[in-house]
């Protein structure tokens, strides 16, 4: 097929285009949000083809991918189509639901035409969907090898604009951890978290290319995943696939994640301690690590990922036959 899909979420699709689709990714002059076209620090493969919005208009596709609500009304006004109506869609929910969360209605609830997929089983079961059809697909990770080394005993952290989401990242967390533990952050944004008061032991480092942010990060001893109301983070996957030990905060899906790979507290000072002993013992460490790869190659492996995101998309092409594949 011919798929259709903005550049939102840089490290979930780098997984999800490596599928054996076609893939047309918006891109303006900007390139801004609407249109950052393809990636500049992921390795996308080829199948992947920027389009303008004029070209878009006259370019035949299959099925279009949704992941913010506003692009039902970029789709209509850029090619004049229906999202489940004129063209199969299907929308992916990356996000927790905000504020009240038990509460929250999802944009497209009730709405038996575009399907919502989920990327973990907590999010489905907290956003009130409706009558709307929900999947789940949890995340696949292009495996980056095993790289561990574990040659700097300080911890690693991957957040980006921890200063705007502080308690969503648990960046408030950061200061008791680094009591015990120097902390290298890595992320877009996190520059401007070297200047707090606190952050005597705290190193950042700028939105790396991530094959190298992998190697910088798997030469540290440990990983720290302070994240306490999102989605299953992509980062903590991927440093398990590296092979560091893990020491995340027990929200959302990260307990059933990490299992043996780590340690999960929802107090700081446990993660701190847990987070020092890993530091303090690399034989530990690394044993841990070992046992936080082989899990999270059973569990979010590609092909696993790929062959279900197949059978959504199989059956969401299915249900609408469209006009846009003719044009």
């Amino acid at each position: 097929m011919r798929v259709l899909i903005w550049h939102v979420h840089g490290s979930w699709a780098t997984s999800f285009l490596q599928g054996p689709h076609e893939y047309l990714v918006p891109v303006n002059a900007e390139r801004d949000a609407d249109g950052r076209g393809r990636a500049r620090t992921w390795d996308w493969p080829g199948s992947v083809r920027e389009v303008t919005a004029d070209e878009l208009a006259t370019t035949p596709f299959d099925l279009v991918v949704l992941q913010r609500p506003h692009e039902e009304q970029l789709l209509r006004s850029w090619t004049g189509l229906r999202a489940g109506e004129d063209v199969p869609a299907v929308y992916v929910e990356h996000n927790t639901p905000p504020g009240d969360a038990v509460r929250s209605v999802h944009p497209l609830a009730d709405r038996p035409d575009v399907p919502i997929v989920h990327v973990t089983p907590f999010n489905r079961a907290y956003w009130d969907c409706g009558t709307t059809p929900t999947h789940v697909v949890e995340h696949g990770v292009v495996d980056p090898g095993h790289r561990y080394t574990g040659e700097w005993p300080r911890a690693a952290v991957v957040m980006n604009e921890p200063v705007r989401r502080t308690r969503v990242l648990g960046t408030d967390l950061l200061p008791t951890i680094a009591e015990s533990v120097p902390l290298d952050v890595f992320g877009m944004g996190v520059t401007p978290l070297a200047e707090a008061d606190w952050a005597r032991r705290v190193w950042t480092y700028e939105d790396l290319p991530q094959d190298i942010m992998h190697d910088e990060v798997a030469r540290r001893r440990v990983y720290v995943h302070t994240a306490r109301w999102t989605s299953l983070g992509l980062s903590l996957i991927e440093a398990m696939f590296l092979g560091l030990p893990v020491v995340a905060f027990a929200g959302t899906e990260a307990p059933r994640a990490v299992g043996d790979g780590g340690v999960t507290s929802a107090d700081p000072r446990a993660m701190r301690d847990a987070a020092a002993r890993f530091v303090a013992e690399p034989m530990l460490a690394e044993e841990t690590g070992a046992a936080a790869r082989e899990r999270a190659r059973a569990r979010f492996g590609l092909e696993r990922f790929l062959a279900d995101w197949e059978a959504v998309l199989d059956d969401v092409a299915d249900g609408v036959r469209s006009p846009a594949t003719l044009r």
